[in-house]
């Protein structure tokens, strides 16, 4: 017979302390989701159940033992750190779930410059550790737009990628390390080693897994050298996405390896730069690195570009100043909320990747269904932003007025309805539904399409690791009915 909640909180505060769970009525019903439904949030609406408590662990052995518990009696956990995921994959699926939060566990462990790595806590903040390594002449070469709330539990768990990723990689290229707790209660170490050939790379059923496997503790990153002082900043406007996807493919096949590199269309364009778009494309690069590199590699992509007469140079120090503000601001997001509650305006997102010869073709289709589709869009854009040397990335970005609906249709209304037509045509087209946000609770309808023949692999992960389904249910897999 499943626990009631009060048996549930009983015995959370024998294994964590009264201290460290929390059962106030509105934390748990904020706790019961992420920005996926921050449009009802804001209204203080809250579909889904809530959980029976927030446990904010302060060590490993707390977590093994709060999972443990978790696992003997069947009751669903959902890991979390930062609370900045986008996807819906820390909304509670099933009431009286336990919202298990690693916030507290901050720590930078080590910085170590010798060997060019540095470890840290699950809920180590991301923007902190950079902070601190900068002042050193280093940095993790991650930075994604969320940096400021960003913690590295959940950076991992989600298979996050940074703005500087055309140079540094994705977290999957930074993680040397990592350290995790499984639903029996065992906790694992993968040691930190430069690479080894003993086997798969079991780094990767705990990087990206969505907190559906296991709860990530502590993680070492690797490090690399900071200088500033050589970035190069490139700019140029241009008349179409397929010439700008073609200067990409370029740069990337001839082995270049700028920062930045991005490709923003019109509409997301003068959303972006307004001030010099003028209803064209915006084509930015940013080369960094020691002086000889960063030079070289500007050098060679102007002469990339240059072959394009429809490319027009944008003043650098326009895109130094845009550079400069890449990173939400915390205040900004308190504003989010008046705003939308005034305007009824809503952004939200959806990123796929794609090899060359259909990224073009996915980007057109997907603008022209949802335009047609859509009712009330304020603005439709898209931009790629991390480009590899087989394809990219397309970052879809849509405003819609919420129009004669109530606030928990919103969802069903616009985003999903949008998230729907993108999805379905990348995975029709050959690409993939999700490139750097996760699954989450949305985009589970499709995982079998999107993992075809391999989903088997998919489903033996989770049947052997969470053989009780505890873990983070209907995230990456479907809730079963």
């Amino acid at each position: 017979m499943p626990l009631k909640r009060k048996q549930i909180v009983e015995a959370l505060y024998n294994i964590a302390g009264k201290d460290h769970v929390v059962t106030d009525e509105q934390i748990l019903k904020e706790s019961s989701v992420d920005r996926f439904r921050r449009f009802e949030a804001y209204h203080g609406v809250y579909s889904l159940p809530m959980p029976a408590a927030v446990v904010y662990v302060k060590n490993t052995h707390d977590v093994a033992a709060v999972i443990k518990f978790a696992n003997e009696n069947r009751v669903n956990v959902v890991p979390r750190t930062g609370h900045s995921a986008t996807e819906g994959g820390l909304e509670t699926a099933l009431e009286n779930s336990i919202v298990l939060d690693g916030s507290g566990m901050n720590q930078i462990l080590a910085i170590d410059t010798y060997n060019m790595q540095a470890t840290v806590q699950c809920g180590a903040s991301l923007q902190e550790l950079d902070d601190r390594l900068r002042e050193q002449g280093y940095t993790t070469g991650h930075s994604p737009q969320s940096k400021p709330l960003a913690q590295l539990g959940g950076l991992v768990a989600t298979r996050s990628i940074g703005q500087f990723s055309t140079l540094y990689g994705g977290i999957e290229d930074m993680v040397v390390g990592l350290e995790a707790v499984f639903p029996d209660g065992g906790i694992t170490r993968i040691k930190n080693v430069p690479r080894r050939a003993a086997g798969p790379d079991i780094r990767h059923v705990i990087i990206g897994n969505e907190g559906t496997l296991c709860f990530i503790t502590e993680i070492t990153v690797k490090i690399y050298k900071y200088f500033p002082e050589n970035n190069q900043f490139l700019g140029y406007t241009l008349d179409n996405m397929k010439t700008g996807f073609e200067i990409l493919r370029e740069v990337m096949v001839n082995g270049y390896r700028p920062s930045v590199a991005r490709l923003y269309d019109p509409e997301d364009g003068a959303y972006h730069f307004s001030h010099f778009a003028e209803d064209r494309c915006v084509l930015i690069f940013v080369a960094e690195g020691v002086k000889p590199i960063a030079d070289a590699t500007a050098t060679a992509i102007e002469d990339i570009v240059d072959r394009h007469d429809e490319c027009v140079k944008v003043d650098p120090k326009l895109i130094e100043k845009w550079f400069a503000h890449l990173n939400w601001d915390p205040a900004n997001l308190a504003a989010e909320k008046v705003e939308i509650m005034e305007t009824k305006n809503v952004c939200n997102t959806t990123e796929i990747s794609a090899n060359w010869g259909i990224i073009n073709d996915i980007y057109e289709v997907c603008m022209q269904r949802v335009r047609n589709e859509i009712p009330d869009l304020t603005l439709l854009g898209g931009h790629s932003s991390h480009s590899y040397l087989n394809g990219t990335n397309l970052y879809f970005v849509y405003f819609y007025n919420v129009v004669d609906c109530k606030p928990e249709e919103e969802l069903t209304k616009y985003h999903l309805a949008i998230k729907k037509i993108i999805v379905e045509e990348t995975i029709k087209a050959g690409g993939s539904m999700c490139h750097h946000h996760g699954v989450g609770k949305h985009r589970t309808h499709w995982i079998q399409k999107e993992y075809g023949s391999s989903y088997y692999i998919l489903k033996k992960l989770k049947s052997a690791f969470d053989p009780n389904n505890i873990m983070n249910m209907g995230t990456i897999i479907p809730l079963e009915k």
